[in-house]
């Protein structure tokens, strides 16, 4: 259950982070042009990186102070 919250979390935490870098870097993934161009192609991989390592570093410290859920 605790490692379930951690990654949810984080990966929100992360997918954020990400959003905010794009926007730092000019990539807009939600831009408002009807069409998806390089720029918010990138600004949505962004957001999709930073919630994956979100997860990751979830479930790194899920097992650093927990141990190994699968045994």
């Amino acid at each position: 259950m605790k490692l379930g919250i951690a990654q949810a979390v984080l990966f929100v935490v992360g997918a954020l982070i990400g959003r905010g870098i794009g926007l730092l870097l000019g990539l807009d993934a939600f831009a408002t042009d009807s069409k998806y161009g390089t720029r918010e192609i990138v600004g949505i991989a962004l957001i999709g990186l930073g919630g994956g390592a979100g997860a990751q570093a979830a479930r790194a410290w899920y097992v650093h102070k927990y141990g190994d859920p699968r045994g």
